[in-house]
């Protein structure tokens, strides 16, 4: 908290603030908890659609699949904890945002996660690798969510530090709707689930500080405990279809008392909270401790007295504690009693309603010319493709079980993750981010976040829904680091605005530093489609198709793999034409409903050169092309051809039959080649620029359990 924080505080209660009500305040006008840096950006953000029927605000967003089915969606971030107890920290991440799903009275079903470390030559970058890694799968595996899909990705810039944002979607039908806010007073408020520990004190004000060099503060981090959290579901969703909860949230940052005064804050109501009767783990506990704890696997439900006994009865049946700790009042007060004792008073609002801080912007561009460095096309490809933010991630998903629930129609590996709704439509499910663009520009970063994920989305045949975004930066207080943030978020804003797409929730994390050394900006955007199961593309070759590129490719290799792994810096990032993008997702669309492609893929991270070998590994089946028939922008170098990472592109392969019909549909279309045979061949006007054969390909592709093992 800041000093003018602490005077505004003291001038609005007439009196200094006890320890009690300092700890309480302390955690919600923290940024973690308060988002005071970052909500006049928010407000840009488009967050209505016709397919949103809740959007942020609440513990997640509520998507219409269908009369009868609603979609829930939130993604947080939980960085600060993965970095000093990776295990824990990534397992409790994804606890919570099961929680916020289930909060809404839906069901989870799946979960992506987009995890970034430094290079894999650290040994604590391995080290906090395989722990998020094993975090992630011991609970998602123990509570039965499938993790379907997600990023691996590694960048200097997170030496020793690491971010993991966490995505999950729910189902739900609309009857069973619960919302995070008291409509009424005389609720009484039920903590059920884990007993309350000293684990995650402060968890929200850590997590808004940079750490430092030997930062261990292994308090803030919570304690998973996967198989209690199987039964709070359970529990709850059992509670919900009784419709006798009235309203209910899951107790992540800040504990009780952030959960119950923003329960009570929304719509002007006061609660009171009687903190001795919360069931503890440890003996002991101050009063503080107790409402600011973060102990893991608890939810608060509101309920009317005469519903009280009913309810605690289903949490009893899955053997899970349960006590009425507070109920809801008309005067917007929060107050806090202790054994009889008043410990704490407080308006709701100041709980509740913090002040926003706008912060100086520095403009701080990266971008400038250089030239593209003279090596041999066959070197090039190689640096791409044994890149580990390119190889197969296969060591991480499969770690996951990503078929329990059995709705997974399409797996891991593929542009987009595909869960089945119902016998006719899926959802299809995917996250992106590259922070080597954002870097270089961040609003053009963000535009291309955007666009990426629709991309990802229409190669497999879904027409896309809506977004969630999680934003993660270093100190807001640098004035460079806030502007690259506003930045984005005019990006975000401009390209869902552009596709007719709203954001349904979102996450911010600030202080994303270590030792003084600030990440690179790095928005991730998850995105969501409903696509006909019987119509989702193949992403695999298959022998004597013709290959196809849709789009133009321009020298746009600014915060590309390919400079990335020369050491090149700046450079163009590559720009998002919004017309040109639209255009090309409607057509892929066309081509898929009219059965005129048989394989389709998106061109993001590596090119051109990296999307085909791709599409060779997933058919089995190799290719000859030549890049001189990719249309191009100025005139651009085989090297730019390969490995730029312009916007708006797909390869999709295609028999000669539908050759006509695929022109039309598209401005910017040419044949490249042909798949056959079990070797790639690269070619520049008809003279061999690389040739490999499948397994080759395949065992570097496949090579990230080597790259873990290497200097240990």
């Amino acid at each position: 908290m800041f000093p003018h924080e602490e005077k505004f505080i003291r001038e609005r209660l007439g009196r200094e603030p006890n320890e009690l009500e300092k700890a309480m305040l302390e955690v919600m006008w923290s940024e973690h908890a308060s988002y005071k840096s970052s909500r006049p950006w928010l407000r840009l953000l488009p967050t209505k659609n016709e397919y949103i029927v809740i959007g942020p605000g609440e513990d997640a967003g509520i998507i219409r699949f269908d009369d009868e089915t609603w979609i829930t969606v939130r993604i947080e971030s939980h960085n600060h904890p993965s970095a000093v107890e990776p295990y824990g920290g990534a397992a409790t991440g994804v606890g919570g945002i099961v929680r916020d799903v289930l909060a809404m009275g839906a069901r989870p079903i799946a979960l992506l996660d987009s995890i970034r470390f430094g290079p894999l030559e650290g040994e604590r970058n391995r080290y906090l690798f395989e722990g998020v890694v094993k975090g992630i799968a011991d609970y998602g595996n123990r509570i039965g969510v499938p993790t379907v899909g997600g990023e691996a990705e590694f960048d200097e810039s997170l030496d020793n530090y690491t971010l993991v944002n966490v995505a999950c979607v729910g189902i739900m039908k609309p009857e069973h709707l619960v919302h995070s806010y008291f409509s009424e007073a005389g609720l009484k408020l039920i903590l059920a689930g884990n007993r309350t520990g000293r684990d995650g004190i402060h968890g929200v004000t850590f997590a808004s500080e940079e750490l430092g060099e030997e930062e261990e503060d292994r308090s803030a981090v919570q304690i998973p405990d996967p198989f209690t959290e199987k039964l709070l579901i359970e529990a709850t969703l059992e509670a919900v279809y009784t419709g006798k909860v009235k309203a209910l949230k899951d107790l992540g940052g800040g504990g009780l008392t952030c959960a119950s005064s923003e329960m009570a804050g929304k719509k002007g109501f006061g609660v009171i909270i009687y903190a001795d009767r919360v069931p503890l783990r440890e003996p002991g506990m101050s009063p503080a401790e107790v409402m600011i704890s973060e102990s893991q696997e608890r939810m608060l439900l509101a309920v009317r007295p005469e519903d009280v006994e009913e309810i605690g009865r289903v949490f009893e049946k899955y053997e899970l504690d349960w006590a009425v700790v507070g109920e809801v009042i008309e005067e917007p007060r929060y107050i806090v009693y202790w054994n009889g004792e008043k410990v704490a008073d407080l308006p709701i609002e100041l709980l509740a309603d913090v002040p926003t801080i706008e912060w100086e912007m520095r403009p701080h561009s990266l971008e400038r010319e250089v030239e593209t460095p003279e090596i041999d096309f066959g070197k090039a490809f190689e640096l791409v493709w044994g890149s580990p933010n390119i190889v197969s991630k296969r060591w991480v998903w499969e770690q996951y079980d990503h078929e329990v629930q059995g709705r997974t129609a399409v797996k891991p590996g593929r542009d987009s993750a595909v869960l089945k709704i119902n016998e006719e439509y899926g959802l299809a499910f995917v996250a992106d981010g590259n922070p080597g663009h954002s870097y270089l520009n961040p609003y053009h970063g963000a535009m291309g976040a955007v666009a990426e994920v629709v991309r990802n989305l229409v190669s497999v045949g879904a027409e896309p829904l809506a977004l969630v975004d999680n934003l993660n930066f270093a100190s807001p207080e640098r004035p460079e680091v806030y502007w690259s943030f506003a930045e984005t978020v005019r990006g975000l804003a401009d390209a869902a605005k552009a596709f007719g797409l709203a954001y349904a929730s979102g996450n911010v994390s600030f202080y994303n530093e270590i030792a003084g050394k600030p990440i690179k900006p790095t928005p991730v955007v998850a995105g969501l489609g409903k696509v006909k199961l019987e119509k989702i593309p193949s992403m695999g070759l298959e022998e004597g198709l013709l290959i196809g590129v849709v789009g133009v490719t321009g020298r746009e290799l600014g915060g590309s793999e390919l400079y990335a792994r020369l050491g090149v810096e700046g450079g163009r990032t590559p720009r998002v034409n919004l017309e040109e993008e639209k255009a090309n997702a409607g057509g892929i669309l066309r081509a898929i409903e009219k059965g005129l492609v048989i394989s389709v893929h998106d061109v993001s991270k590596g090119g051109i050169a990296v999307a085909l070998a791709e599409m060779a590994l997933a058919g089995g089946t190799g290719f000859e092309v030549d890049l001189s028939e990719v249309p191009a922008d100025g005139n651009p170098s085989p090297l730019e051809v390969a490995f730029s990472e312009s916007h708006g592109r797909y390869v999709v392969a295609f028999q000669r039959e539908s050759l006509n019909e695929l022109k039309g549909i598209f401005r910017h279309f040419a044949v490249i080649g042909r798949a056959g045979g079990r070797d790639v061949i690269f070619r520049w006007s008809g003279k061999e620029l690389l040739r490999k054969s499948i397994p080759e390909l395949r065992e570097v592709y496949e090579s990230l359990p080597r790259l873990l093992g290497e200097g240990e």
